[in-house]
């Protein structure tokens, strides 16, 4: 039985093509998997890093009369939410009350 050749134009003027188009995809699977890996590394140096921790005054002193239920951080200021929803924002450096801003129901 004679040998039956599936290919069109009995197969040998495709290989050069086809040699490419592999090589095409080999280089595209490189690249991908260095981009992957460029990813992976900058999200390990990123997370591997100590977030800055936010500078805590040395004492905190309220108004009178008042308990604290929530602290947040900012950039030069710190704010306390009050039992009474009052927000007292403090200037971190001096720890001075800058203002007060009430919560309305």
């Amino acid at each position: 039985m004679p040998d039956k050749d599936d290919t069109p134009d009995g197969g040998e003027a495709a290989l050069p093509e086809l040699r490419f188009l592999k090589a095409l995809v080999t280089a595209l699977a490189g690249v991908m998997i260095l981009g992957l890996l460029a990813i992976l590394a900058i999200l390990v140096i990123r997370f591997s890093q100590e977030p800055e921790a936010p500078i805590l005054p040395a004492t905190l002193t309220l108004p009178e009369g008042t308990t604290a239920r929530a602290v947040t951080f900012g950039r030069g200021w710190y704010a306390v939410v009050t039992e009474a929803d009052d927000i007292l924002i403090f200037d971190a450096a001096t720890g001075a009350l800058r203002q007060t801003v009430r919560i309305e129901n």
